[in-house]
């Protein structure tokens, strides 16, 4: 389904979201702001069936941070922009009841960048690489890449990144751990991340609990962290592709899980 600036498509049960403005290399403005918020309704929507989401861009680009030439830019300051449109699509990606992949296949800049790193299994493309474009522009870094960047590659590389707004190659994104699997190319890419979304998409319900309890480590105490983890295997305990995980097991078969 094409929505405003973003296309939307249910490949059985993976989600691929697109971004969808190549002209000026998928750079979010106020009309894919409001398509993503629809995007997202219909991901969560336990009829469409998703159970893994793939983002990547349309054309040439992944995402090249915010449309700057945007004339529906709002007036109230960016600060506003981002607590009203920007940070409830990021919660909403971060609660998400599913994995997500993201495939990288050009420029990710600034929020761009912010969105590319939220997959929880990041691809590239060779040609791709990452940009925290911010002080090119006087700005600061945002997106949650303050938050995520020292946490996935060290204080001192995040913040060369943001102070430096040099390009990060995809191959060496993945050096520094920001990337796990790089491609030849975009058709290799897209190839490659599909065939991860779909392991993903086939697995049980407790990869969206594996999901629930890593964000779970970024705030809670060691006590707390073991006590989040004794809940969630005893949700997990009582699921039917637990059921299903170890009958295969004990019958030497590979498990059909279902999600639930």
């Amino acid at each position: 389904m094409e929505l405003n600036r973003v296309i939307l498509d249910f490949d059985d049960d993976v989600a691929v979201l697109r971004f969808n403005h190549p002209e000026v290399m998928n750079a979010v403005g106020a009309d894919m702001l409001e398509g993503l918020a629809d995007a997202m309704r219909e991901i969560e929507d336990p009829n469409n069936g998703a159970r893994c989401l793939l983002i990547t861009g349309e054309g040439r680009g992944f995402c090249a941070g915010a449309n700057l030439s945007d004339s529906k830019r709002p007036k109230r300051g960016a600060g506003v922009n981002l607590r009203n449109a920007y940070h409830p699509l990021f919660f909403a990606l971060r609660d998400l009841d599913m994995p997500v992949v993201t495939a990288v296949n050009g420029a990710a800049a600034g929020v761009g960048m912010s969105f590319a790193i939220l997959g929880d299994i990041v691809c590239a493309s060779k040609s791709a690489f990452f940009l925290q474009a911010f002080a090119r522009i006087g700005l600061v870094p945002d997106g949650g890449s303050t938050f995520m960047l020292p946490r996935l590659i060290g204080w001192g590389r995040a913040i060369e990144l943001s102070l430096l707004a040099e390009r990060l190659p995809a191959e060496k994104a993945e050096r520094w751990g920001l990337v796990n699997r790089v491609f030849e190319d975009n058709e290799a890419l897209m190839d490659g991340a599909m065939a991860i979304a779909r392991q993903l998409a086939a697995g049980p319900a407790s990869l969206a609990m594996i999901r629930q309890a890593y964000w779970a480590t970024w705030h809670n105490a060691y006590e707390q962290q073991l006590d989040l983890e004794a809940r969630l295997q005893a949700e997990a305990g009582r699921s039917r592709d637990y059921a299903e995980g170890v009958k295969a097991f004990l019958e030497k078969r590979d498990p059909k899980f279902s999600g639930n």
